[in-house]
């Protein structure tokens, strides 16, 4: 393997390995433009025929800053082209990367029917000398597991002899994918010690950060750390919040007085936890854990609080609207904000969702707007914000859009009825301001706002 691994290596430091990109969604899309814009030679593949048809014009699908000029730019210079067709692009490549999606299956366990498809497809057109990663996150062992079992016995090679893999978990979040796939840090855990400096060398040339190298079982289970730490750093946040309301101070000043600490990072309160990663991550790594025994104490009561946010949410609706001798059944609610974090199109387990749905089966007449999605859960959608707000009794800001924190009060105040109510659940809006204004205000962690 000595020869054939120098060979590809110096294809790879020479940029003249032929990159294959399967997924082009939220990591795909990014991925393919990054790889592309440095140099080497692209194929991404996907399902969708939309997505291909869009990208082969030298357009983003998804909205993400400098993606659609960076796509542009690559599908012109010839570096980057898109194809439905996974086994003519996987027998062209060199390096195989799998973005595909992993959801949980609706009893908390690793949907992997699209990451086993996508490695029975490319199994088909996989020979020699190729490296194969991949950056879908999953559960640990899938990688030694599934993906070898089904690329060996699919293509009749063995893995570490015939090719080499690697598990590359994606580090990104939506509205800022470019930068931290440029600059980020970048784990790589090789099936082998092969397969990850073969694999060190590919990242090595498209990020400026850290290359850390490691098996892929230790990979896979930092991913998904990295997550569950975060969510439970949120769910801290969240009761943190709760308590400051009953202790009648402001979330928002303890924890700006707390993060003064060199050692302390307390994230911030909503009205849940959404997107992609922290409502799936700390399951896949509890359920593979539990499956030896293992009772959880700290990510499961995490779980809890952060599945009860949506809930406060709406009860301080009803609330709020009881204190200005209001009845929810009978009042209109703006919501303002349903993806699931500001300055992003993306609604995937947005907590708006469960809020617009819990007012609507109160009988609330909602109303959603929300700059850059169509998506309003069910309820009637508003083409801007005064429209959202037009004889509103209360409007509710679930998402930090920055928009929303230029809000116009004294002119929103008069498009209201009498006696106007916002909940903030990201404490966007200056709450003594508001209630100068003849707001009543309620913002989340906000304890002055829990008194009539």
């Amino acid at each position: 393997m000595g020869k054939i691994k120098k060979e590809l290596v110096n294809k790879i430091r020479r940029k003249e390995a032929r990159i294959t990109v399967v997924g082009l969604g939220r990591v795909g899309l990014p991925t393919v433009a990054v790889f592309a814009d440095a140099g080497f030679s692209v194929m991404g593949v996907d399902i969708n025929q939309e997505v291909v048809k869009a990208v082969s014009l030298g357009k983003s699908p998804i909205m993400e800053p400098k993606l659609n000029e960076m796509i542009k730019k690559v599908v012109k210079a010839g570096k980057l082209q898109a194809t439905t067709k996974i086994l003519t692009a996987t027998r062209n490549a060199d390096i195989v990367i799998l973005c595909v999606p992993t959801p949980l299956t609706s009893d908390g366990r690793q949907n992997r029917t699209y990451l086993e498809k996508a490695c029975k497809d490319m199994a088909k057109g996989l020979s020699g000398r190729k490296l194969v990663i991949v950056e879908s996150t999953v559960a640990p062992g899938t990688v030694k597991n599934m993906v070898v079992e089904v690329l060996e016995e699919g293509s009749g090679l063995k893995c570490g002899e015939d090719f080499w893999l690697a598990f590359c978990p994606e580090r990104i979040a939506p509205g800022n994918a470019i930068c931290e796939l440029t600059e980020g840090a970048r784990i790589v855990g090789g099936y082998d010690s092969e397969s990850a400096r073969i694999a060190a060398e590919v990242f090595k040339l498209v990020t400026k950060g850290k290359i850390l190298t490691t098996d892929c079982g230790s990979a896979e289970v930092a991913k998904l750390a990295e997550n569950t730490f975060r969510y439970v750093n949120i769910a801290f946040a969240n009761e943190l919040a709760l308590i400051c309301e009953r202790l009648g101070v402001n979330v928002t000043e303890v924890t700006r007085l707390a993060n003064s600490h060199s050692r302390v990072n307390i994230h911030r309160p909503g009205c849940g936890v959404g997107g992609p990663c922290l409502p799936k991550d700390p399951y896949l790594l509890l359920r593979s854990a539990e499956e030896k025994g293992f009772k959880s104490k700290v990510i499961k009561s995490s779980g809890e609080v952060n599945r009860y946010m949506p809930r406060h949410t709406t009860e301080s609706v009803v609330k709020a609207l009881k204190i200005v001798g209001k009845d929810v059944g009978n009042s209109r609610v703006a919501v303002l904000g349903v993806s699931y974090k500001g300055e992003v199109d993306d609604v995937r387990n947005s907590p708006a969702m469960e809020v617009v749905r819990r007012l609507k089966g109160l009988g609330a007449r909602v109303v959603v707007y929300d700059p850059y999605t169509d998506e309003s859960f069910g309820a009637e959608r508003a083409r801007d914000v005064s429209k959202a707000v037009e004889e509103a009794d209360c409007v509710v800001i679930a998402t930090d859009h920055r928009m929303f924190k230029e809000l116009n009060l004294e002119g929103i105040k008069g498009l209201m009825r009498k006696k106007p109510v916002i909940v903030d659940c990201r404490q966007v809006v200056n709450g003594v301001e508001a209630r100068k204004r003849g707001f009543k205000y309620f913002g989340i962690g906000h304890g002055d706002c829990t008194r009539a």
